[in-house]
């Protein structure tokens, strides 16, 4: 009965360190395939965090938060977008620049409204998004594996979970069935064919940057006020960067994405289990050693040992319109 506790507590623990990591992933799926390279997934994280923080706390609705965190995020992406797309500048100093800035704005603007190092006020049950029960998980506890993983795993999430694995899909849909992800793809690729075709570059690679805002903002929300209930001091964490490294392991594509989050979930929920724990023949393993393998597994990956992955052609690269 401890070792199907302790299963069910990894498959939980897996998913809920997940989420974040899916969302963030697919936002950089949508700026990345323009051709737009972003770094700054962590600051957008952080910065919506701590926007859906405020709001939350402020008016007592949690979907006030989220609708607070979406802005903030897109905000940020459209910065981003000004200094890569129509500046033309450095994408990869440009995003390095929003994870400063968002890193060092909110504990100033922290301190300077809440007085408490950078923290928000600890919000109620009702400013949350809180666990969801679904029928009859009570009563499936009590009914071994199957029923523990109902009750345990499927249900007592909430909604922003149930939310990130239904928006796999649909951006699968997006990108390899609709219009819009035909010419994101080719955009990314070849921006000058998509160009020569009548179709505005700018207006692709912004329309990407502000969907990479709007899932960003999902991420930070569920940090702030779903998974925790107040906004902490660069409580991302480098998730932005995990994130990063989850959608080159992936190789760009959304449903393998969300394998990778949950492949790195996995390991953040087992470098938790394993603090304090010996292993055979080993001893105590340092908790970094399980925090380094999404890190590891990428450079893995992009070694060639697994296969290639092969970022879009046009990716980092500001378009010049021919004339």
């Amino acid at each position: 009965m401890q070792s199907i506790d302790i299963i069910i507590g990894m498959l939980g623990s897996t998913i809920r360190l997940s989420i974040p990591l899916i969302f963030t992933a697919l936002a950089g799926l949508f700026s990345e395939r323009s051709g737009i390279f972003d770094i700054g997934l962590e600051g957008k994280m952080l910065a919506s965090a701590f926007a859906a923080a405020v709001v939350a706390y402020y008016t007592g609705s949690p979907w006030l938060g989220l609708l607070g965190g979406i802005l903030i995020s897109i905000v940020f992406s459209l910065v981003h977008g000004y200094a890569s797309i129509t500046a033309r500048g450095n994408q990869i100093v440009s995003g390095v620049a929003l994870n400063f800035v968002a890193a060092g704005l909110t504990v100033v603007l922290g301190n300077a409204w809440f007085r408490q190092g950078g923290r928000t006020p600890q919000l109620e049950n009702s400013a949350r998004f809180t666990g969801i029960d679904f029928p009859g998980a009570e009563a499936a506890s009590q009914m071994g594996f199957f029923g523990k993983l109902y009750a345990d795993v499927l249900s007592g999430n909430n909604i922003l979970v149930y939310i990130a694995f239904i928006t796999v899909p649909i951006v699968w849909w997006v990108v390899y069935k609709t219009r819009f992800g035909l010419r994101l793809r080719a955009v990314g690729e070849n921006p000058g064919a998509v160009d020569t075709a009548g179709i505005s570059v700018t207006w692709l690679r912004y329309r990407a940057v502000i969907l990479a805002g709007l899932l960003c903002g999902f991420s930070g929300t569920y940090l702030a006020i779903a998974q925790s209930a107040s906004f902490i001091n660069n409580m991302s964490a480098g998730k932005g960067y995990i994130a990063l490294a989850a959608l080159i392991f992936a190789k760009w594509k959304p449903v393998p994405v969300m394998f990778a989050c949950l492949l790195f979930g996995f390991l953040e929920a087992f470098s938790n289990f394993m603090q304090g724990k010996s292993m055979p023949l080993v001893g105590e393993v340092p908790v970094q050693v399980f925090q380094a393998m999404p890190y590891i597994l990428t450079c893995v990956l992009l070694a060639g040992f697994i296969g290639t992955a092969r970022p879009p052609k046009a990716g980092g690269v500001p378009y010049t319109k021919e004339r």
